[in-house]
């Protein structure tokens, strides 16, 4: 498989370096032969998914609960490299518009079906470019199997090496083209129970408890995966995680599953282990959007002032237990290929941020200068906390704040769909490329009304729109920099929606639980390669 060195990857930037703020840097990558068979629990640090599979990616619940299921044609390794996986090899023509993929033979669908150039094509045309890309993949305009074992994929302009093998090893899984070909796709019942060809097949979900999932006998690589069963299940707090554990009831759970002060006490039994390896490719950041179809919000002004009233080393230290760092730009610091710190920034400083509403028309009348409505997405107890901090960081400037804290389905509703927000407090996540999961936030493509995570502020900027277009048109590593440090400059002075602190991510487990390779996005990997040495 062609592969992108990290040397090649990172040429000119700083390695990622990622610091762990709980006291555990070990790898929890195995040393000897991993053993197989057993049933492996694991969790995460979030709630239950909508469905098992959601076709716009539908943030991270269902990324988990998919991709144990669902293969990619690539991945990304810790190392960052691309590796394969139901691709062998996938190779850019000399002008960058065309794609020739070489895809791995003999694999079967779970019910048997052989996987075929077909199912690329479909996937690539159906679902790939119109729904699971965010757009990215426009320039896409053909996909040809050339045989049962090779597609080429046609683009009507140039398109980046690094960018659409990003997105082929992201969130952008392949599905079955004789389940999904002619139906409707949002709503098909193979949402909820999927079928792939990954190492893993759902036996049951048994909503509000968990989703048990049994070893692929005809999987393509017959050494994985290395336990016989796969459970995940959902706890309704991360104080119930830290007690599951210590039941004996979880293994294994991501992206910081349990509080941070019970971290150190598992640990210290030595029965535990806590790591932050393992999310190169996946960085997570607390992040507000502001509604710029409301009057007040519209206005940049109005935006920059609110973001100096926010003490995110307060957030960072206190609501984290230091878990997380303040952010200084919407791309996070761990990012070495397009993180730029000389951006503006907006330090705590209420005073300022008072004189500064005073200037735009906004001073204290009658006891507050208008009343201001935030939504705090309720599925993360941070968020919570989070939200309550701000309501009163803004009443001590003298707004009105009327806050809400729904549920996962109602906040998503409200912030993504219905759009009944002042100020909504969610949170982003995204890899290393910036197109499409960091540049939707933004761009007037990713207004897409129900679709999670994307631009829920409504910004519209045609210059902005303008330089996004170009950045997915580079091929030079360099120019793409650039671009990228100019959009940033833009989101950064406008703040439609901004990251207030990165949160750093840790893995805890069982110290018997034993990882057999290196994962750049734990939490979106199938964990075929995780043994339990009992």
């Amino acid at each position: 498989m062609d592969t992108i060195s990290r040397r090649d990857l990172l040429a000119g930037a700083a390695g990622l370096a990622l610091t762990s703020a709980l006291g555990g840097t070990a790898s929890g990558q195995a040393t000897r032969t991993p053993k197989r068979g057993g049933t492996l629990v694991g969790s995460w640090g979030g709630f239950e998914p909508q469905a098992l599979f959601v076709p716009p990616g539908g943030g991270s619940s269902p990324n988990m609960t998919s991709t144990k299921v669902l293969e990619r044609l690539i991945r990304l390794d810790e190392d960052l490299q691309f590796r394969p996986v139901l691709a062998l090899s996938v190779t850019p023509a000399a002008d960058f518009r065309s794609y020739t993929i070489k895809l791995r033979p003999n694999v079967k669908w779970h019910d048997g079906v052989d996987f075929t150039a077909e199912d690329v094509v479909f996937n690539a045309m159906e679902y790939w470019k119109p729904i699971s890309s965010g757009g990215a993949l426009n320039a896409l305009v053909s996909a040809e199997a050339v045989d049962k074992e090779t597609v080429v994929l046609k683009f009507n302009a140039t398109v980046p090496d690094f960018f659409l093998k990003s997105i082929l090893a992201g969130r952008t899984v392949t599905i079955p083209r004789h389940i999904y070909a002619g139906k409707e796709m949002m709503t098909n019942p193979a949402n909820n129970l999927p079928i792939g060809t990954g190492p893993f097949k759902v036996r049951e979900w048994v909503r509000g408890s968990h989703v048990e999932y049994v070893r692929n006998e005809t999987y393509w690589d017959p050494q994985l995966p290395y336990v016989d069963k796969l459970v995940i299940r959902w706890w309704r707090d991360p104080a119930s995680r830290s007690a599951a554990f210590e039941a004996g009831q979880l293994d294994f759970a991501v992206f910081n599953p349990i509080p941070a002060p019970d971290v150190k006490r598992l640990v210290d039994t030595r029965r535990f282990t806590a790591v932050t390896e393992g999310y190169k490719n996946t960085a997570w950041a607390l992040t507000t959007y502001f509604n710029t179809q409301r009057e007040i919000f519209k206005r940049a002004d109005v935006r920059r002032a609110l973001l100096h009233a926010v003490d995110r080393e307060f957030i960072s230290d206190t609501i984290y237990f230091g878990r997380a760092r303040p952010a200084t730009g919407h791309i996070p610091s761990s990012n070495s290929l397009f993180y730029f710190k000389d951006l503006p920034t907006y330090s705590f400083d209420p005073d300022k941020a008072g004189k500064l509403l005073d200037a735009a028309g906004y001073p204290i009348r009658n006891g507050s200068r208008f009343t201001m409505n935030i939504v705090s997405a309720g599925w993360f107890e941070e968020n919570v906390k989070a939200g309550q901090y701000l309501r009163q960081a803004y009443e001590d400037i003298g707004i009105k704040v009327d806050l809400a804290i729904p549920d996962r389905a109602t906040s998503l509703k409200r912030i993504y769909t219905d759009y009944e927000f002042d100020m909504a407090i969610s949170n982003n996540s995204g890899p290393l490329e910036l197109a499409p999961q960091w540049t939707q936030s933004y761009t007037t493509s990713g207004i897409v009304k129900g679709a999670a995570f994307r631009n829920a502020s409504r910004y519209s900027n045609p210059a902005l729109d303008k330089l996004v277009d170009q950045y997915l048109v580079e091929t030079d590593p360099k120019k793409r920099q650039a671009l990228a440090r100019e959009f940033q400059l833009i989101v950064a002075t406008e703040a439609p929606v901004t990251s207030l602190v990165e949160i750093v991510s840790a893995t805890v487990a069982r110290s018997d639980v034993k990882v057999a390779a290196d994962y750049a996005d734990v939490l979106g990997e199938s964990w075929a390669h995780i043994w339990l040495d009992r």
